[in-house]
Formats: C-alpha cells, sequence, structure tokens
C-alpha cells in the first residue's frame, strides 16, 4: 500500500482532510484549479450562527495546510486521469502555467501595480470588481503567488508591454513557461471539489441581468465584505447609494422542479438571515426582509438565531414566493408577493436571491474520468447514504463536502475528517 493520499479540491473540507491525512503521517498531494486555496469559503464575509470573520477562521487552516511538511499544495491544476485500484492509483495532473516562478515570487504587487490591463472583471468578487491581467485572486491568497491571465496579458497575446518583467526585482516573471503533466502515485483518493452558483439570469420573473439591483446571495457577501470591491459599503449597482430596504429571496433556481432542482440547498434560510442581520450591524436603519417558502433552519442553535434576527434585528419573515419588477423613475426593485390570497407590492432599494446551489460542472467530467458515479442534479454519489456515506464505488475513493450533497461548513468538516479516516484505513495507516 502507498502511504500517499490526493485530495481534489482545496476548500474548508479538502483543506480539513489534508491537515487529518498529514497529522497521521501520510504524505499528501492537494490538487485545487484555482491560483489559491480557500474555494467559496474565502468569499464569505461571516459565517452562521455566530458571525465570526470567515477568513479568519479559515485563513490560518489555509496556512497550516501549505506549511505542513507532509502537504504538497499544487494550485492552478486539475486532474487529467486515474487508473489503478486502492492502495496503487496513478493520478495524471495538469500545471497550467502562471508565467511567474513560483519560487521566486513573494506577492509584493508590484508588478500587479504596473500592469496597464485594469478592467477585467474579477471572478473572486463575483464581477463587481476589477483585477488586472497579472493578479492575486484576494488578499489572504494561499500561495501568495501572482499570476498572469494568458488571454488578457499584452505581451502574452500582443508582444506588447512587459511591464511586469521590467519591474519584477526578483526576476519571477517567465512569459515563456509552459503547462507541465505531473504523474503522482498515491494510495487513496478524496475528492472535495465543492459547488458553484447557479446564474439566475433565466429565470426571468426575478429580473436578474436586467434590473441593477438585484444581486445574487455571494454577491451580497463581497459587497458587505471589508476586503469586497466596496471596503464593505453598501452601494447600489445603478447609483451608488446606500440602502435602506432589501428584500431577500428564497429558493431562486431550487426546491423547483421546473428548473430540474427539487432539492433543497441546506444552506439558504440561514444565509439570508445572516445577511439581513449583516446589514443591519452595517446601519441601524436598514429595514430587511425575508421571503420564503418554509424556512428551514434545522441544526443547534439555527431556529435561536432565526428568533434573534427577528427580536433584535427587525427582520421580517413573509411566507410567500416573490416575483420582481422595476420602478423605472428610480430603479427600485418591486417585489410582488401574496399575502393570504390578496397580491401585495413592496418597493425596496436592492433585492438579493438566495441562488440555487449547484454541482461544479467539472465535477461530472471528472466523475467520469475516475469512474465514480454522479447522481440526476450532478452530485457524486456515494455507495450507500447510511451505511457508507463516504465510499464511492471505487474502493480507495472517498467523497467530502458539498460535492456529494448539500451541507453546510460544519458539516463539510465533519464529513472531511471522516473521509480522511476511511483514506486512512485503506492505506493502513495506525
Amino acid at each position: 500500500m502507498v502511504n500517499k493520499a490526493l485530495v481534489i479540491g482545496g476548500g474548508v473540507a479538502g483543506i480539513q482532510a489534508s491537515l487529518d491525512l498529514a497529522d497521521r503521517g501520510t504524505e499528501v498531494y492537494v490538487v485545487e484549479k484555482e491560483p489559491s486555496i480557500g474555494g467559496r469559503m474565502s468569499q464569505l464575509d461571516k459565517t452562521f450562527p455566530t458571525n465570526d470573520c470567515s477568513i479568519c477562521i479559515l485563513a490560518p487552516k489555509m496556512a497550516d495546510c501549505f506549511g505542513h511538511s507532509n502537504i504538497n499544495v499544487m494550485t492552478y491544476s486539475e486532474v487529467q486521469d486515474v487508473t489503478g485500484s486502492a492502495g496503487d492509483f496513478t493520478v495524471t495532473v495538469l500545471k497550467k502555467a502562471r508565467y511567474v516562478d513560483a519560487e521566486k515570487c513573494t506577492g509584493c504587487g508590484e508588478c500587479m501595480e504596473k500592469c496597464p490591463v485594469k478592467k477585467i472583471p474579477n471572478k473572486f468578487e463575483m464581477g463587481l470588481g476589477f483585477r488586472r491581467a497579472i493578479y492575486l485572486p484576494f488578499l489572504q491568497a494561499v500561495p501568495r503567488i501572482a499570476t498572469i491571465d494568458a488571454e488578457n496579458c499584452l505581451y502574452l497575446t500582443k508582444g506588447k508591454c512587459g511591464n511586469c518583467a521590467k519591474v519584477c526585482q526578483r526576476e519571477a516573471i517567465l512569459y515563456d513557461q509552459k503547462d507541465e503533466i505531473v504523474e503522482i502515485n498515491v494510495g487513496a483518493i478524496i475528492v472535495a471539489t465543492g459547488y458553484d452558483v447557479w446564474d439566475p439570469t433565466p429565470a426571468s420573473e426575478y429580473g436578474y441581468g436586467r434590473y441593477p439591483n438585484i444581486y445574487t446571495a455571494m454577491e451580497y457577501e463581497r459587497l458587505i465584505c471589508a476586503a469586497g470591491p466596496t471596503q464593505g459599503h453598501m452601494e447600489r449597482r445603478s447609483d451608488g447609494k446606500r440602502p435602506k430596504k432589501i428584500a431577500f429571496i428564497q429558493c431562486v433556481g431550487s426546491r423547483n422542479v421546473q428548473m430540474g432542482r427539487p432539492y433543497c440547498c441546506s444552506v439558504c434560510c440561514m444565509h439570508a438571515t445572516k445577511e439581513a442581520i449583516l446589514a443591519r450591524e452595517h446601519h441601524d436603519d436598514i429595514e430587511s426582509f425575508i421571503f420564503y417558502k418554509a424556512l428551514r433552519t434545522f441544526g443547534k442553535g439555527f431556529n435561536e438565531y432565526m428568533e434573534r434576527a427577528k427580536s433584535d434585528y427587525g427582520v421580517v419573515y413573509i411566507n410567500s414566493d416573490a416575483t420582481v419588477q422595476e420602478n423605472p423613475e428610480n430603479q427600485n426593485p418591486i417585489v410582488v408577493y401574496d399575502l393570504d390570497g390578496h397580491i401585495e407590492k413592496k418597493e425596496v432599494d436592492i433585492v438579493v436571491l438566495a441562488t440555487s446551489l449547484i454541482p461544479r460542472p467539472e465535477t461530472r467530467v471528472l466523475a467520469e474520468k475516475i469512474g465514480i458515479s454522479v447522481d440526476q442534479f450532478g452530485f457524486l454519489e456515494s455507495v450507500d447514504k447510511l451505511l457508507a456515506p463516504l465510499d464511492t464505488k471505487i474502493p480507495g475513493i472517498f467523497l467530502a463536502g458539498y460535492c456529494h450533497e448539500p451541507m453546510d461548513i460544519p458539516e463539510a468538516v465533519a464529513q472531511a475528517s471522516g473521509a480522511a479516516a476511511r483514506a486512512s484505513e485503506v492505506m493502513e495507516v495506525g
């Protein structure tokens, strides 16, 4: 048996699984497709139900993972193929070119300041902000190594500029760097690829993409985060004014048979409650209204959290489906809903949509490559939800986190530790 493990995905579940395995003496390879580990949790402002700073919890774990002597972090990389069997897998990994020497770069940022390409929509900021052609994904990125966006770099596309190479005192810029194929041998694999946020544009009844003051819940997270594109200042897209009335609409795209996602995303009721509380903590005159189909605040302390939102923060919960229109005079969204059989309208400053959380499209492709099953929605399937909830049909390959099924952060972390324990059993580590 090979006492090495592969963890696919560097979010909080992947980080936890890696640390658990590494602390047992197993050598771990973490493969993350983005330039930094951290996953979706790194984009959140706070976590419920304690409202603790998300990155304050996550950043030490990111640093521990990257700095652990038994963990090899491979960012900006993707698994291409898996062969072999439990105890002896051969994994082919594509390491994409950063065009930056990872050994020399310190992430000082001088190259970014001199880059003339400034208006590239920032994926980490959910498109609410911009980045340069050479960039760090976010302030606390791990590893702290710059990446050049080959599609937008003037030197790589047109042979012009080269400012980053001129100002880099450590000579870390490598315009001729190539993608690299690496093979690693491991005894067990944990898949923790996380989730994506569904684009609600097709659901025209909410006006997303047509009305400027409609946001997704993840966009709102970046809007209120002090490290976000507006430094935590709540500003409307249309005019930059601070909102005073916010409507949160639940189950946008989820619990919806017509949209093909009848499942509950598990976290959205608590997520909206947290976001409404944070709005009031930013400005005590903000009014928040949460439109819901059915409140699902299960879990220790969660119902109390919702009751505190009502009593201490004035959050109003309205049991109704809702659609959105717009007041053309001021671009205020107008929420249309049913109250005891009567159609009501409420004009607000912004609307926040709790969009469906879905498996990443790449996860289905990965599943086909390594031979594990997905369900009708694209979530990775275990052998048995009760008796073997973390095991796949391929012995030695295990699941953890939201790629497996909807769950919150504590459950994802618990699953990660469970998957690490199962992987250790396969490799016969004591």
